[in-house]
């Protein structure tokens, strides 16, 4: 089951909402058939059982009774939050289970536990979550990799609040009513990311193809530090029409031929300019590196225009 993005439930219905912190990980399945064995599917089913040989314990975790459950396997930074960046170290190692069990020592993998759709040869998809969290909650399912992370019930705001404060991804809204549909992005599910905001320099950009013929399809954005311009990221979404060929025009007028960065960006075709126009972007994180993860357009700053001299 997935969730649809959307917006946080208002105060008023909130009553009928469970919070959960949004992980940014692996998206799994655990299937436990209850003869000793484990079998860890992501969510295109491919078999991944191998890439995560700390996960193997659980398959005697709850002796004979078979279950299968629903989780995401994460990274843990050193304030105990999701990173995507190191788990994806560990991703794509199923087919070289000696490489993966080296990799495990240095860099371990968690299981975030968040449902049970099937438990003790029963099907639990048609219980509202409700009752499917109080299952799950009475295996008693955390240990050395693996854990059943807290969800509350309400105080969405609250909730909102302390994952913003944390520097987490944001927030999985499910109704407590809700029945498990495998397959189905459902609104009973919602995913609400935090999105952050940065002042950025534009340094350079790359021409769009097709209807953007003759338009930036992206620009490439940096942030000011000891007097020198690093390279932050490329933006290509977030713009109307309108704004886009606004941008083109200033583009062309600010172009130079040298590139404004401390260092040049692994970008092909990229066209450079002044870096005089600041706008303002929209991400959800940043990589170890600084580069802003999912960056969006949100305006231009010309309160904040630099003469691009340093």
């Amino acid at each position: 089951m997935l969730a649809t993005p959307g917006t946080l439930p208002s105060a008023a219905v909130e009553d009928g909402w469970a919070f959960e912190v949004k992980q940014d990980g692996q998206r799994a399945v655990i299937y436990l058939p209850g003869d000793g064995t484990i079998l860890v599917r992501a969510r295109s089913g491919t078999d991944i059982t191998s890439a995560y040989p700390e996960l193997l314990p659980l398959a005697a975790v709850l002796g004979g009774r078979p279950a299968v459950l629903d989780g995401e396997i994460v990274a843990l930074d050193e304030q105990g939050r999701s990173d995507f960046e190191r788990l994806q170290q560990r991703m794509g190692l199923a087919l070289s289970p000696a490489k993966a069990a080296r990799v495990a020592a240095r860099l371990p993998a968690h299981l975030m536990l968040f449902d049970v759709v099937h438990f003790d040869g029963r099907l639990l998809t048609g219980l509202p979550w409700a009752e499917r969290r109080g299952l799950l909650e009475d295996l008693g399912l955390d240990g050395p990799a693996w854990s059943t992370p807290a969800a509350i019930t309400g105080h969405g705001a609250e909730a909102w609040e302390t994952v913003w404060a944390a520097g987490l991804e944001g927030l999985l809204c499910k109704r407590r009513d809700s029945r498990y549909i495998p397959g189905a992005r459902s609104k009973s599910w919602l995913k609400v990311k935090v999105h952050r905001l940065a002042d950025v320099v534009i340094g350079g950009w790359v021409p769009g193809r097709g209807r953007l013929t003759g338009l930036p399809g992206a620009v490439l954005v940096g942030e000011r530090r000891d007097g020198q311009l690093h390279y932050a990221g490329s933006v290509g979404t977030g713009w109307s029409q309108a704004e886009r060929t606004r941008l083109a025009e200033l583009l062309h007028v600010a172009a130079i031929d040298t590139c404004p960065f401390a260092q040049v960006p692994p970008v092909t075709g990229a066209r450079w300019v002044l870096p005089r126009l600041v706008g303002e972007v929209q991400y959800t994180s940043r990589t170890r590196a600084g580069r802003l993860r999912h960056p969006s357009w949100h305006r231009l700053r010309p309160d904040l225009a630099h003469d691009g001299l340093g």
